[in-house]
């Protein structure tokens, strides 16, 4: 049978192929946290691969206070999620289903294996999990030119779209991929970072089909900053999908030498106990980029953007496409081009939605809420503690030079 070539990056428009880093938060380290890192930095021996005792009975004892039971046996830890996916994609073989747009990490994997990623469309208000009828035409459409899918990744809190996937929603799609045979690995980074965590509700995938989905988490979502790289993951408990699995991954973390560095697997062992401080800090960070991202988000639908309202993370993802013949006069008729143009007059990153696997033609930017709380430690550390952070001159004039932004373009179409 005729197989279909890999989806190729487009050319000259930059390097596509591997997106931008997580969204950090901007804000300075929890003196607890690198207390924790501190203490650590003495210790000459390195943890094992696959993380030590106490990174993994932390990560275990994570999952369980969110209704996933966990045991050391089914979790590893990894310096970052990349490594983590990198290995089970190895571990299962065959192709990789996405949707489309979807995290920036997860294509580049699959591709350094020499395996195909397909691109899933999704609906209107889930950004990560892909439609259920557009993934089964996906897969018989794949198997009928010869291809093996395996693996669905998907991500019920998204980046780059910040929605957040309805329960039923979720449901319809999980029940597709088993129904066809796939592996589910679920990238819950940003479960901790709801917005309004008492109105939305989100269900894993791994509580609907538990002997079906490994449950990925990067630290960097919530718990460590993004320069301590550390990811845990957790999977099924049954003999055939878990065990094997587990196993099969660690010896390819092996294989890569991808062991957490042991100071900072002691200071992802004290996040993953989610002691007094750090939650205290996470809440209020969360509170302060929810504030941050709807005010964006007022000023871009303002303009005339098309964005979701985001509901996690420290992101919006932005459509463009109603002030195309705006930016056209501008030279942009692409995301590259309109990442260079908007990164340019905000004076902060704009990554194009082509690097999330978005079209090239498409003209969608993520854009990340900790480079509007200002430009010095001291500016977003005023944001944590300020009884209104968009009163402060940091953030109004860098939401302020983005509503001008978009409003210039508004005004040029009309």
């Amino acid at each position: 049978m005729r197989r279909t070539a890999p989806e190729a990056a487009p050319e000259d428009h930059g390097p596509v192929r591997y997106g931008p880093p997580l969204p950090g938060d901007g804000l300075p380290v929890l003196p607890e946290l690198s207390a924790a890192l501190s203490g650590a930095a003495a210790r000459a021996e390195a943890d094992p691969v696959g993380g030590g005792p106490a990174l993994l009975d932390a990560a275990c004892g994570y999952w369980r206070r969110r209704g996933l039971p966990a045991r050391p046996a089914e979790t590893a830890a990894a310096p970052g999620a990349p490594a983590l996916l990198l290995a089970l994609t190895a571990a299962l073989g065959g192709d990789v289903l996405v949707p489309r747009p979807c995290a920036a990490w997860w294509v580049p994997d699959a591709r350094l294996l020499g395996r195909r990623a397909f691109h899933v469309p999704t609906t209107a208000e889930s950004g990560g999990v892909p439609d259920p009828y557009a993934l089964l035409e996906t897969v018989h459409r794949v198997r009928a030119e010869g291809g093996d899918p395996r693996l669905l990744v998907l991500s019920v809190a998204d980046d780059p779209t910040a929605t957040v996937t309805p329960p039923e929603a979720l449901h319809e799609t999980v029940e597709a991929a088993v129904g066809e045979g796939l592996h589910l690995l679920s990238d819950e980074t940003w479960r901790d970072t709801l917005h309004d965590p008492h109105e939305t509700v989100l269900v894993s995938p791994a509580e609907m089909v538990p002997g079906r989905a490994t449950v990925v988490t990067d630290l960097a979502g919530g718990l460590l900053p993004p320069g301590w790289p550390a990811a845990v993951a957790r999977f099924p408990a049954s003999a055939t999908a878990g065990d094997g699995l587990h196993a099969r991954v660690l010896d390819v973390l092996t294989a890569l030498g991808a062991r957490v560095a042991t100071p900072v697997a002691a200071a992802a062992a004290y996040a993953l106990a989610e002691p007094e401080p750090l939650t205290d800090r996470r809440a209020a960070a969360v509170r302060l980029h929810a504030r941050v991202a709807a005010a964006a988000h007022t000023a871009a639908v303002g303009a005339g953007v098309l964005s979701r309202p985001p509901r996690a993370g420290r992101h919006l993802y932005l459509d463009l496409e109603p002030l195309r013949a705006a930016l056209g006069a501008h030279g942009v008729g692409d995301a590259q081009e309109l990442e260079d143009f908007l990164a340019v007059r905000l004076g902060m990153p704009a990554p194009g939605g082509h690097r999330f696997g978005d079209h090239l033609g498409a003209l969608r930017v993520r854009l990340s809420t900790a480079a509007l709380l200002g430009a010095t430690d001291e500016e977003r550390a005023e944001c944590l503690t300020a009884p209104d952070p968009l009163e402060l001159p940091s953030v109004q004039g860098a939401l302020t030079t983005l509503r001008s932004v978009l409003d210039d373009l508004r005004d040029a179409r009309r």
